[in-house]
């Protein structure tokens, strides 16, 4: 008997042969998914280590889909755990199953974690991680909940569940430590790319705080814009340019702000390499052509983190 996540372990009766108890597994103890097994029951919500006896099996739901040339579809198990959606929605209609998977990605990313790494943290395929990120599917709560602790967030934050409020919902650490940023440090924040705050006065001498998307080149914070927007008021000016990140899971994280004279870049062969190398387009759309520089004469930053960390 081999097992993964999201499989459901069935224990038949002996006279009639049917279902006599049921639960879904949630925990592995083994790599090759031999037993023992930890088993969420269905009729009453436990968890229980379970060696399956002559009268227990597992039960696959099969997942139909058409890998891509070279790629491994995943294990039965696993597409299990993947199809208990029924349609475009998870089962709270709220939740577009394929968000999760590209949330899942994003987080890994960031943590700088290849899927190996994640998968074996979190005790899955990575052939299941993969389909994870890339397919619609709409994981169990066990693995969301593996998923989360390897990653070292939340499965309210995999699910989306906090994407209408601002970050920093989480409660205070009980120690926590505010130190100062080096440059370097700052400057390395920064290289990640992403979207910033642009902080300047507008047209009509009133003040103004705008996201953009932005690229770090050569110590330079550059950022498309349309002629006629309210960035473009940014323009030679002296302006504050901020970009930070919020952990609610572990109440920490981290803000770098620029200040610095910003100017339009006008030269053709700069803009050509800026545009061929930008790793997005502007989200707000549009025709947003003109790239805006500022070159930060001031650079400081904060980071709170666990006491002695």
């Amino acid at each position: 008997m081999r097992a993964h996540l999201g499989d459901q372990l069935v224990i038949e009766s002996p006279a009639t042969g049917g279902a006599r108890r049921d639960g879904e597994i949630v925990g592995l103890h083994h790599d090759d998914g031999t037993p023992p097994y930890d088993v969420r029951w269905s009729d009453t919500d436990d968890v229980t280590l379970v060696f399956p006896g002559p009268d227990a099996h597992l039960r696959h739901l099969e997942h139909e889909r058409s890998p891509e040339a070279g790629e491994a579809p995943p294990t039965t198990g696993e597409a299990a755990a993947a199809t208990t959606a029924t349609g475009p929605t998870g089962p709270t209609g709220k939740d577009n199953p394929g968000d999760t998977g590209r949330r899942v990605a994003a987080e890994r990313r960031r943590r700088g974690l290849s899927r190996e790494e994640t998968a074996g943290r979190a005790r899955m395929s990575p052939h299941y991680l993969a389909y994870l990120e890339e397919q619609p599917a709409d994981p169990s709560l066990a693995t969301l909940i593996r998923l989360a602790d390897a990653l070292g967030t939340s499965v309210a934050a995999l699910r989306g569940g906090g994407i209408d409020l601002p970050p920093g919902q989480g409660r205070a650490l009980l120690h926590p430590e505010l130190r100062d940023l080096s440059p370097q440090e700052c400057r390395t924040l920064l290289s990640t790319h992403g979207v910033g705050r642009v902080a300047l006065s507008t047209s009509e001498g009133r003040p103004a705080v705008v996201p953009v998307n932005y690229e770090f080149v050569d110590d330079a914070i550059v950022f498309r814009t349309a002629p006629h927007s309210v960035t473009a008021a940014a323009a030679e000016t002296e302006v504050a340019f901020e970009v930070d990140h919020v952990d609610d899971a572990l109440s920490q994280g981290w803000s770098v702000l620029a200040v610095g004279p910003a100017r339009v870049l006008t030269d053709p062969e700069a803009v050509r390499r800026l545009t061929q190398r930008a790793h997005t387009r502007p989200w707000a759309g549009g025709e947003r052509e003109m790239w805006v520089s500022i070159e930060p004469t001031s650079l400081t930053g904060r980071r709170i983190t666990p006491a002695g960390r």
